[in-house]
């Protein structure tokens, strides 16, 4: 089969090897996938860079779309041409997605209506399902505003327009006019220029000083400094889901006790059955409803596999990148 791999750390285009590896066979209770689509994601690039080897070859991405071709004993033959979405392809192990089969545990290929695209498909894995899992830690939102931090994001995209469905005021944080315009399109009401406005100043006007219920968070390092600033409400509730600084963050104790502060973080590889299972049926149920506007924003060809990796590490696109395998 045609695969993409690296065997080593470092730039992609020294690292990432285009060829032909051996087609995987399921096993018990697996299905093998022939991927049409592959999604390129930050931790894709991230791992690539540092992240240290857990294999000899690691062939990258958890995301992907595609047909299931052959099942493994105990999966029943009706799956056999299903059209699927896959997620956690390449999490703890190095078989991932930018390849033309992946076998993985049957309920990791999940069904895809005919109405979403295989390129719409690779988007859902980690934009589309964090985005999910931070709307549902925030609990209820109908009538409250929530502050979703990079709007414009693959995450935040998805964030702001889950947040509208569930009946709330949306405020997002963008970097430019272009971003305000792909924020407002996901039902974004009042964007924030974080490069050259003050976040809590502008949160607190649009508020009237009272803040956020809720903020649904990409960089626990900077946004947590707002925090001291009245941008939460009393009792209120800070989602996180990654932070460009990973090591040692200080914040301020007395502001968040008083206020009651409430903090979930949560990584979208590691969730619990219970959340896992609950995400995969709203998400069935909002494609077969096509509830959700995606963004591809620019394909791949799979040798094109370098290119692809460097535009999302440099932040080309706004929007998803999907390798078309």
């Amino acid at each position: 089969m045609k695969a993409a791999w690296y065997t080593k750390n470092g730039p992609a285009v020294d690292t990432l090897i285009v060829g032909e590896l051996d087609k995987p066979e399921p096993g018990p209770g697996q299905v093998r996938v022939q991927l049409k689509t592959s999604g390129v994601n930050p931790s894709d690039v991230k791992s690539r860079i540092a992240r240290p080897l857990n294999a000899p070859l690691i062939i990258p991405h958890s995301d992907g779309a595609g047909l299931i071709d052959a099942v493994g004993a105990g999966v029943s033959q009706s799956r056999l041409g299903e059209r699927v979405w896959i997620w956690n392809g390449q999490w703890a192990r190095p078989h991932g997605t930018a390849c033309e089969f992946i076998v993985v545990n049957e309920s990791q290929a999940a069904h895809l209506p005919d109405s979403t695209t295989f390129e719409e498909g690779a988007c859902l894995g980690i934009p589309a399902l964090t985005a999910l899992q931070a709307v549902n830690l925030c609990g209820d939102l109908k009538g409250k505003t929530v502050l979703v931090t990079g709007a414009a994001s693959s995450v935040g995209h998805y964030a702001a327009q889950l947040c509208v469905l569930a009946g709330a005021k949306v405020i997002g944080t963008v970097g430019s006019e272009e971003k305000a315009k792909h924020a407002k399109a996901a039902g974004v009401e009042d964007c924030i220029f974080y490069k050259t406005e003050s976040v809590p100043d502008r949160i607190k006007e649009i508020t009237k000083g009272s803040g956020v219920y809720a903020v649904i968070d990409m960089d626990f390092s900077s946004t947590s400094q707002w925090l001291p600033k009245g941008v939460l409400a009393a009792h209120g509730i800070f989602v996180c889901y990654g932070s460009n600084n990973p090591g040692d963050i200080s914040i301020s104790f007395r502001n968040l006790l008083f206020q009651s502060i409430t903090f979930k973080f949560f990584l979208i590889y590691d969730l619990s059955a219970e959340d896992r299972q609950k995400t995969l049926v709203q998400m069935r149920q909002l494609l077969d409803n096509n509830s959700l506007k995606h963004t591809v924003a620019k394909t791949y060809d799979l040798s094109e596999i370098a290119e692809a990796h460097l535009a999302v590490e440099e932040g080309h696109f706004t929007g998803n990148v999907v390798l078309d395998i």
